[in-house]
């Protein structure tokens, strides 16, 4: 055990599972679960190869929250499959990926590993306020999104993401030295200044517009020259003339969305985080029969044994 806690972007894992993994994968009835044994299978792999001693699968519970849209609706309006209005609106999801959701939750429980959410917060939230809780053991956030990059740090404990965007195989462990590095960014401030420079250059997968004209690489500098997106506005405000004239208009011109998207791009630390149960790895299952019963049900075999042998009490 390296007595880290391992924060599961859990999501973005199952959803590369279900793209990486044939559909041919079936239970007997015919459900798609190609998604629950690569979501297992990676939980394995953590347990293995990163021994956590504790562990929380963090999950959306809203994953376009209304704090969020009501100042940038277009905030991954694109995805949205049905609005409700009374409740989060319906993701574009794969007919048969949203049936395998309730079965991981379900062999999460029955081995007796913690999910977190918070209501009306999405997954990155989550993990966000665990990670600013935490004090003392070292963090690392398990995800395929780079969103979560602003959380990498050097203390009060450190904190890294282990991005597996390009699959486990390929996985990255970054710290704020790797962020600063990949992105010119000052190291001391790599994870606050990740979320400036991505407020500045966008993300069309999320909705978000960024300054027109203003790239990352133009964005990463202009946060490093000034130190962070607030001073940077401040000194543009003022008629810095260490800022270039068409810098200072490109600015001007995105006023609105600059006054909002700081808050929809970083998360919100401060989320209700609601827990299971403790998030102690498990030595061994907590309810073997009900393990048992969800791997004969589901067909899910081999990854289930995988995952009962990465327990540390196997």
């Amino acid at each position: 055990m390296t007595g880290s806690l391992a924060l599961l972007d859990s999501a973005s894992l199952y959803f590369r599972a279900f793209f990486a993994l044939p559909d041919s994968m079936r239970a007997a009835d015919g459900t798609q679960v190609n998604a629950v044994r690569g979501f297992a299978d990676t939980i394995a792999r953590i347990l293995t190869d990163r021994r956590p001693a504790r562990l929380v699968c963090c999950l959306d519970a809203d994953w376009r929250p209304k704090f969020r849209t009501d100042l940038l609706p277009s905030y991954k309006a694109h995805r949205v499959a049905e609005e409700t209005g009374s409740g989060p609106d319906v993701e574009e999801v794969p007919d048969t990926l949203t049936p395998q959701v309730p079965i991981i939750l379900d062999l999460l429980e029955a081995f007796g590993f913690a999910t977190a959410e918070a209501a009306g917060y999405e997954a990155d939230d989550v993990i966000g306020a665990l990670a600013t809780r935490e004090k003392t053991d070292p963090v690392e956030v398990i995800t395929g999104d780079r969103d979560l990059f602003q959380l990498v740090r050097s203390e009060p404990s450190p904190a890294s993401v282990i991005y597996v965007g390009k699959g486990w195989a390929k996985a990255e462990v970054l710290g704020p030295a790797e962020i600063a590095e990949r992105y010119s960014l000052p190291r001391e401030t790599a994870g606050p200044a990740y979320a400036d420079m991505s407020v500045m250059r966008g993300d069309p997968s999320d909705g978000l517009p960024g300054v027109a004209g203003i790239g990352e690489k133009t964005a990463a500098k202009l946060i490093t020259q000034f130190g962070s997106l607030d001073a940077l506005l401040a000194a543009a405000a003022a008629g810095d003339s260490a800022l270039p004239l068409k810098t200072r208009l490109r600015l001007k011109d995105a006023a609105d969305y600059l006054a909002v998207a700081p808050t929809v791009v970083r998360v919100a630390v401060d989320a209700p985080v609601e827990q299971s149960r403790p998030d102690t790895v498990p030595a061994t299952p907590a309810d073997p029969e009900r393990v048992a019963e969800l791997a004969e049900r589901w067909n899910l075999g081999n990854s289930v044994e995988r995952l009962l042998k990465a327990l540390p009490g196997a």
